[in-house]
């Protein structure tokens, strides 16, 4: 498993970073069209609604999030297990029940429950790695989405369906879905993160790759700073 001093290493042998270069770029086939997912969740209400993701290391996918059109807040934290453990520390034991996720608050207006979906499993991260993202590695690093309703699981499990007979990936999809207990918000110095350290040799092979594909792939729904 990565450590946490790793990760905040600012530089480290180009090869290496190289080769831990976005999972998520690499995975989907590009030369397969997107499919859009064949159920959504309804807007039931004026307002916003709130969408909770895992896919490795929170800060990359915080940072693709907050560049889709919709979305107008991103959490990073922590969810799967207990207030006690919500910890940075204590969650990269991999003991804990937890894996870092991302709260997605979007207005349904202007991007769906499906959409993100998309951008879940095609941009954010490698849906097929099971418990690792890139260099981290451990179930708090596994692909999981945290269902609060019976409309979200019903969404996930037929866009998961879709993906696989569509042949996106060479690899199966590995995505659990799990209810949505709790999130934890994390410590405020994982919170921005990569708009705070662009520059950071983790952000620049892991996490900016992806941003760059959001903008390939889904021009549309890609908002700049």
């Amino acid at each position: 498993m990565i450590t946490a001093i790793a990760r905040f290493v600012a530089a480290a042998p180009l090869a290496a970073l190289i080769a831990c270069s976005s999972a998520a770029a690499a995975a989907a086939d590009a030369s397969v069209a997107l499919p859009e997912p064949p159920k959504d969740v309804p807007s039931l209400s004026a307002g916003t609604q709130t969408a909770v993701f895992a896919g490795g290391c929170f800060w990359g996918v915080d940072a693709v999030f907050k560049h889709v059109k919709g979305v107008s807040k991103v959490v990073s934290g922590y969810a799967g297990g207990t207030a006690e453990t919500a910890r940075y520390e204590d969650v990269g034991s991999g003991s804990t029940g937890h894996a870092e996720a991302v709260e997605v608050t979007y207005d349904p207006a202007i991007v769906s429950y499906g959409t993100l979906l998309k951008v879940f499993f095609t941009i954010a991260h490698d849906p097929t790695e099971l418990n690792r993202q890139g260099p981290d590695t451990g179930p708090q690093y596994r692909s999981t989405i945290f269902i609060a309703n019976d409309a979200q699981r019903a969404a996930a499990s037929a866009y998961i369906a879709q993906l696989t007979k569509a042949g996106v990936y060479p690899k199966p999809i590995v995505t659990t879905l799990e209810p949505l207990k709790a999130f934890y918000a994390a410590e405020a110095y994982h919170q921005n993160y990569l708009a705070l350290h662009p520059t950071q040799a983790y952000i620049v092979y892991n996490d900016m790759p992806k941003l760059e594909l959001l903008k390939r792939r889904l021009p549309e729904l890609y908002v700049g700073s």
